[in-house]
């Protein structure tokens, strides 16, 4: 069968492993249900990886469902159209559940068969891989919404899948809350462009945009569906939901939420960009641009600081993924094929090593119930695997070469060269966020620093007395809760290093970026153009040195705040006397912000809501 015939199968075959497994879990072993979750996960990736390796010409795929292809250029059908990107993401999300189903192995305290549902939470998991699946394959703009409200759904519901429990249950809440408004404002822009257009499909939508000129409308639609991206997206000052849910979610969860979900949503905006509004009748590429380069850049910076203020550690990380969704979003920003390619990378590298701190993060939880920095000094003393898996994935995280963060990195770096302030922040927001994961690992894993001070009373979640999703202390860690993240690691690691996935990358970036390439094969109107040459990825001398730099800023924050409060010199004063002011007229009221109540975030939701619409309506 050809690519084009096996492409449903990408987005059915985990539907209905999902629905046999809510069936089969009530009466299978809880063995025979992982390992029934666990086959239908790796025959998704090998699926993906096929499919990957075998596109078709100009590197795009299209399918339409049921064979309704487009008749006199107008389409009624289902279509998806899978070029390099969507498939290296759909692989990308194969890779997270395949290993948050292997790291949830004999997870949970009690037989979930008992509560009547043992096969619940890996059918939850296909659920959200069969939304995230079709959502980065699909051509549709109302199938776009359908899957986004797939995987969205899953993701409430795994979430809080302790519903016993009040904290999992709150997190869940605001993540459904402002996830449904987001997916209503999607729902509505659609609409809007339907009236306007008759039309669904990418290509036709875009083509049928650009026999107008740029109006109130389309500029309306663009706001309303770019500001549901930006919520999935967790950018400023839309990213209230995620730390909330990241805190409360089991942690096979915040592998998909951090290594995934978010960059689903930058890659719903670029891909809605590119083949809908791009032409004369959308919005101009230099609106974007800024617009994105300033939420970029606020969500990096936020993040970062957030980030670098916690000591529960899941949030910490949580916050640490907010700051490189700004990055990501300041190199989707530039709208070039190198900068295309290089956010890609990085998202891959970032993944691996996001989704294995979160893992080793859940030993901790599972040996101590507890996730607090401070509660935990040198407790984990006698892990001294977990402990340099983590430091590991800290310099990962800074994009220290060779490991794929940093070839990502450097290759943004590269395509921003011209735009000093985006290359500060490429350098000093991994900095601060790894240097705030590096201090953890010193702290918790050995003891070291000295006791940190009592903070102000003020606005703070500690990670102090949480309960511990497995529930038996006397028996050792899981052997995958350990081989897991030291796979996705070496993942990370190969993102640097393999050639030809840097070059097929690069050549799927052209293809993503290429509209008129894009619109010619959907619509099968003629011949596709030939496209841009695919950019020349690969490490540079300046990359290298910036990713080392990057690195050693995080080794110097780590070891200034561990050992720095024992300094009593004048410049050690006058040090910390500079940051007490720091946290009290920047940080603290940032943190206030985030203060768990839902109608806040809605309203900070709606607020930029109205910021979109009147840059994108008042254009030009």
């Amino acid at each position: 069968m050809s690519p084009s015939e096996l492409l449903p199968l990408a987005v059915a075959c985990p539907l209905l492993a999902a629905a046999v497994l809510a069936v089969l879990g009530r009466w299978l072993p809880r063995t025979g249900t992982d390992a029934l979750a666990t086959a239908c996960a790796a025959g998704q990736l090998l699926l993906t990886l096929w499919l990957a390796c075998g596109t078709g010409s100009r590197g795009l795929t299209v399918s339409w469902a049921g064979g309704w292809t487009p008749v006199g250029g107008r389409s009624v059908g289902i279509v998806l159209a899978a070029d390099g990107l969507g498939l290296g993401l759909a692989v990308l999300v194969a890779v997270l559940v395949l290993a948050a189903l292997g790291y949830s192995w004999r997870y949970f305290e009690e037989p979930e068969r008992a509560r009547g549902h043992g096969g619940g939470f890996p059918a939850l998991l296909l659920l959200f891989e069969a939304g995230a699946t079709g959502f980065a394959l699909t051509g549709d703009l109302f199938n776009a919404f359908v899957f986004f409200e797939l995987m969205g759904v899953a993701g409430y519901a795994l979430t809080g899948y302790r519903v016993e429990e009040p904290r999992p249950l709150q997190g869940a809440l605001a993540f459904a809350v402002t996830g449904s408004l987001a997916g209503y404002l999607a729902l509505l822009g659609i609409g809007m462009l339907y009236a306007r257009t008759g039309e669904l499909a990418f290509a036709r939508i875009g083509e049928e945009l650009d026999r107008h000129p740029a109006d109130a409308l389309a500029g309306a639609a663009a706001a309303l569906i770019a500001c549901a991206m930006l919520v999935k997206a967790a950018a400023v000052p839309f990213h209230f939901w995620l730390p909330d849910a990241h805190a409360e979610a089991p942690t096979p969860v915040c592998l998909l939420l951090s290594g995934v979900m978010v960059e689903l949503g930058l890659y719903g905006l670029l891909r809605i960009h590119w083949t809908v509004f791009s032409g004369g009748g959308g919005i101009p590429a230099g609106v974007l641009r800024g617009t994105l380069l300033a939420a970029g850049a606020v969500t990096a910076v936020v993040g970062a600081l957030l980030c670098w203020q916690q000591r529960h550690m899941k949030r910490l990380l949580a916050f640490s993924t907010v700051g490189h969704m700004g990055l990501f979003l300041c190199g989707g920003a530039l709208l070039t094929a190198e900068a295309t390619a290089g956010t890609a990378l990085y998202v891959a590298g970032h993944a691996g090593a996001k989704a294995a701190l979160f893992c080793l993060v859940g030993v901790l939880l599972d040996r101590h119930a507890s996730v607090d920095e401070h509660g935990l000094r040198g407790r984990a003393r006698d892990m001294p695997l977990t402990g340099a898996l983590f430091a590991v994935g800290g310099l990962a995280l800074a994009g220290l070469p060779p490991f794929g963060t940093g070839l990502g990195k450097s290759v943004v770096e590269h395509a921003a060269h011209e735009s000093p302030w985006l290359l500060a922040l490429f350098v000093l927001v991994p900095a601060v966020t790894a240097g705030a994961v590096l201090r953890a690992a010193g702290r918790v894993f050995a003891g070291a620093g000295v006791p940190p001070r009592r903070r102000r009373p003020g606005p703070e979640t500690t990670g102090s007395g949480e309960e511990p999703e497995v529930r038996d202390p006397r028996r050792a860690v899981p052997r995958p809760m350990v081989v897991v993240p030291a796979l996705l690691l070496a993942g990370c690691l190969a993102v640097g290093l393999v050639p030809a996935l840097w070059r097929r990358t690069a050549a799927a970036a052209a293809v993503f970026c290429d509209r008129a390439g894009y619109l010619a094969v959907v619509s099968g109107q003629g011949p596709a153009p030939a496209p841009e040459p695919a950019p020349a990825v690969t490490w540079t001398v300046t990359g290298v040195a910036l990713g080392a730099l990057s690195a050693g800023l995080a080794v110097a924050m780590a070891a200034a705040a561990l050992w720095g409060p024992a300094l009593t010199g004048r410049l050690a004063q006058r040090a910390r006397a500079y940051g007490d002011a720091v946290d009290r007229v920047l940080v603290v009221p940032v943190r206030r912000q985030h203060s768990g109540h839902v109608g806040d975030y809605v309203a900070w939701l709606m607020a930029g809501l109205a910021t979109l619409t009147a840059v994108f309506l008042l254009r030009g």
